[in-house]
């Protein structure tokens, strides 16, 4: 770094400084080349390329098993804003996005605070006791493949000899001996929902725990001396100083809903009576592989791909819009 001075009319010198370039060495070149051209071009060819031919095949009649495809323009995009079962799919993606990271977040950061802050009323700020074991039964779920998961609930389910319907039956609700859960369209997705949540809970959890640990002992100790109960400390301490943990878990637990297909698939294929269940990324499956227009059902990815990062871009603007950002302290 140089320092060079120039004269101010009225005062006394005025410093300007230059940044010398520094040579390019073999070292500096090097490291661009392996560090950051080298994922440049990963990111390009598996990431960017993919998403540009989705785009032109958007534009085209491609049936997906023939080599010849026609420029069609925008027609696949106009023709899905009037197909009302793709509408249909797209309303049940966006409850989706909008229930189970909401009742997923709610309940895990309930529980992480039981485990965490939620023990004795006296003495040092602990959680329950044993709370090891509760972090490994809450997390289990979580290491069950998802299909597994919609499989083993859609046996729960089955009405007559699901487990559900039997233990309901067993504690007086008969009304439900034979209820198809999955089969009526008020229950369809609630119980989808439940599925979700169930599978999801355990995880971010123990994502909130870690969390809830790396904030200061000594913050909750000054909380309770000033009389602040559990409910309090939660919400006026615990939840702000872990927002961005909050905000990051939405944004996966709502990218997680807006596909949803796994689960989805597992508990109602043909997508639930009168469409209640069916999403967008079975719609797209069916409209490919069984209609065979890979152009069309291209479309409905692009737009699957638009709905998602606009679904990430409102969670930062909400988040920022409502105090997330950091904030510098006036000396």
């Amino acid at each position: 770094m140089t320092t060079t001075q120039e004269a101010v009319p009225g005062g006394g010198p005025k410093r300007s400084a230059t940044r010398r370039r520094r040579p390019l060495t073999f070292d500096r070149v090097s490291f661009m080349v392996v560090f950051l051209g080298l994922p440049l071009v990963v990111f390009v060819v598996f990431v960017v390329s993919p998403f540009v031919q989705a785009l032109y095949y958007s534009l085209t009649d491609w049936s997906g098993f023939s080599a010849g495809q026609n420029f069609v323009g925008f027609d696949n995009y106009v023709r899905l804003f009037h197909d009302d079962i793709f509408l249909k799919a797209v309303r049940n993606n966006i409850e989706l996005a909008i229930v189970v990271p909401i009742v997923t977040i709610v309940l895990a950061l309930t529980l992480a605070t039981l485990v965490t802050i939620g023990g004795s009323g006296t003495g040092t700020v602990r959680g329950l006791r044993n709370s090891g074991f509760y972090r490994i039964v809450s997390f289990f779920p979580y290491v069950i493949p998802a299909i597994v998961i919609g499989l083993i609930w859609a046996q729960v389910f089955t009405p007559g000899s699901g487990i559900l319907d039997a233990v309901l039956s067993k504690i007086g609700l008969h009304q439900f001996e034979n209820y198809a859960w999955l089969g009526d369209a008020r229950t369809a997705m609630p119980a989808s929902m439940f599925v979700m949540i169930w599978g999801f809970v355990g995880f971010y959890m123990v994502l909130f725990i870690a969390a809830i640990r790396g904030i200061d002992p000594e913050v909750f100790e000054a909380a309770r001396i000033d009389g602040a109960g559990r409910f309090r400390t939660a919400i006026s301490i615990t939840v702000p100083l872990i927002r961005d943990n909050v905000q990051t878990a939405y944004i996966y637990l709502g990218i997680a809903a807006l596909d949803a297909f796994v689960y989805m698939q597992a508990l109602n294929p043909g997508g639930g009576p009168q469409n209640s269940t069916l999403v967008m990324p079975q719609q797209l499956f069916t409209t490919a592989f069984t209609k065979g227009q890979f152009g069309y059902s291209t479309a409905m990815g692009v737009v699957l791909a638009a709905v998602t990062m606009l679904f990430a871009l409102l969670v930062f603007v909400v988040n920022a819009l409502t105090g997330g950002r950091e904030r510098k302290v006036r000396r």
